[in-house]
């Protein structure tokens, strides 16, 4: 007997064959009880997910004399000539060779002819985009109304290039991807009929490289197995098809996580001496962290497209890293995804990437930086010294001077005790205001608090030339009497008490020539006690 490719041995004969379109199958088989078919229907999807196999089954089943509820029976001479390609009834019309208005002129002239032997004449037309515009014109008016015993079943890959005065006069069906692990699992029956043996993660390998079609998971398989033999090993699947076994990134991210830069450039080498293309290689490693990550934020399994094991593996190494590092992690290939586009050094692009990935250290969620904030001021506030960060002391951190907590010289004046406006506290109020207006915090820091009453704030004035002029100007104070109202959710005006070194009534100093500056950037230098040169 002569041999048979799997992509046609293993093709769906009934709509339960057809794998992860239960939403199309369903309809259709209801629409075939209730005699309530359609004169045109419209499939769209990628490829490989049963388009046309759904078509020729569905022509199959209106054809049928001994349909078994709604399937066609596959043994009557009208189903098994539809299947052989024999029929006269059922005619398959590649869209991209029939393409022209003449074609389609004697597409209608056919048409009026009634079927040789079954009920109704049915019309496939696959890649039905590829018609010219021309052609869909000289349908239209057939497709809106075609005799009794017509049926159009369009398929197509891109279905916004179909005009819609098409769509229109259709029934649409959208096809979906097959989800990884349904493949997964028809790829074990039909190894199981073939007694073929392979790991069940290289049928996931081989499932992965598939795309959601059937038929290049079905015809990859064959591949393999034309050189393997019916003992497949995971290593042989990878030479075979050229692509990255999904160890490989699993390795390389475990290196980037773990911070081993070195074990990255060898990596990077093997997958060059192997011959393996970078570029496929740095999308399945974005891949890798996208699953990382949702792996971590979201409770649905179904957002990643692998299997039941790979997810266990998935969610211990993205624990190990934390979603700050992998958020961190994915937002850097994402920005530098662009570096590949035009490089012709794609090895060092992603050498250079990888060194970066695995140099981020240890990142801290912000929820934990707060916490580790506030446990530090509260050992500030009662005056001890700061406790180690991670088992290290604060100068092994940073390349400072040791800090020395001292507690703040006593204000000359004590301020009113019991008092609602006191409760709120001088530091809240420069925080406050530190919010709002960066240049009224740096006048106030340089304040020295005198007194917080019911009513009123005492202030002694820094003694930098901004300040006198700030605290000066009216504008400034009924500003700051604004903030005051806003912080102590009651009228307080600011009353200014001159610096105690300073005469009440200072001299003008001697007027000196100046040369043409901009006030704004005279204020700048006096805040920062800058000069120009």
């Amino acid at each position: 007997m002569a041999y048979e490719v799997f992509a046609r041995k293993w093709r769906p004969q009934i709509f339960e064959d057809v794998l992860g379109q239960e939403h199309v199958t369903r309809t259709l088989l209801n629409a075939i009880a209730a005699d309530r078919l359609h004169h045109a229907y419209l499939f769209s999807g990628a490829r490989g997910v049963g388009k046309t196999s759904v078509a020729r089954i569905l022509a199959k089943a209106i054809n049928c004399k001994h349909r078994v509820e709604g399937n066609p029976c596959n043994k009557c001479e009208s189903c098994m000539d539809i299947s052989s390609g024999s029929a006269m009834d059922v005619q398959e019309i590649d869209g991209a060779s029939n393409r022209g208005i003449d074609e389609i002129r004697e597409l209608r002239e056919n048409i009026k002819h009634m079927p040789s032997s079954g009920r109704y004449r049915v019309y496939i037309i696959d890649e039905v985009h590829m018609l010219t515009l021309q052609a869909f014109n000289a349908l239209l008016k057939t497709l809106e109304e075609p005799p009794p015993h017509v049926k159009f079943i369009f398929a197509t890959t891109e279905p916004h290039k179909v005009p819609i005065t098409i769509l229109s006069r259709c029934q649409r069906y959208d096809f979906k991807r097959i989800p990884q692990a349904r493949l997964v699992e028809q790829l074990e029956k039909i190894t199981a009929e073939e007694k073929v043996e392979i790991s069940r993660q290289g049928l996931a390998l081989i499932a992965r490289e598939a795309d959601g079609g059937m038929r290049d998971a079905v015809s990859l398989l064959d591949q393999v197995i034309s050189f393997s033999g019916t003992k497949i090993a995971n290593e042989n699947i990878a030479d075979i098809l050229g692509i990255i076994d999904s160890e490989l990134v699993f390795k390389a991210a475990d290196a980037i996580i773990d911070g081993r830069s070195g074990e990255c450039i060898e990596i990077v080498n093997s997958l060059y001496h192997y011959g393996y293309d970078i570029k496929e290689f740095y999308k399945a490693l974005m891949d890798h962290y996208r699953n990382l990550l949702i792996s971590l934020v979201a409770a649905d399994k179904n957002l990643l497209d692998v299997t039941e094991e790979t997810i266990k593996e998935l969610q211990l190494q993205a624990k190990k890293a934390g979603v700050e590092k992998l958020q961190q992690s994915l937002n850097i290939l994402i920005i530098k995804e662009e570096a590949f586009r035009f490089t012709s050094h794609a090895r060092l692009v992603l050498e250079t990437i990888m060194i970066k990935l695995s140099r981020l250290g240890e990142l801290l969620s912000i929820g934990d930086l707060i916490s580790k904030l506030e446990a530090m001021e509260k050992l500030i506030g009662k005056g001890a010294e700061p406790t180690s960060y991670n088992n290290k002391k604060p100068e092994q951190l940073i390349s400072e001077p040791e800090p020395r907590w001292q507690k703040s010289t006593p204000a000359t004046v004590t301020p009113t005790a019991n008092t609602s406006s006191e409760s709120k506290g001088w530091e809240g109020l420069l925080s406050y205001v530190s919010a709002r207006n960066k240049g009224m915090f740096a006048v106030l820091k340089e304040c020295r608090l005198i007194e917080i009453k019911d009513k009123t704030l005492e202030i002694e004035r820094g003694n930098s030339p901004f300040a006198t002029r700030y605290l000066n100007d009216p504008e400034s104070i009924e500003k700051l009497n604004s903030f005051l109202k806003e912080y102590f959710e009651k009228d307080v005006k600011v009353t200014i008490k001159l610096p105690a070194e300073l005469p009440a009534a200072p001299a003008p100093a001697p007027v000196a020539k100046e040369p043409d500056i901009p006030k704004s950037v005279k204020e700048v230098l006096s805040v920062f006690k800058g000069e120009l040169k």
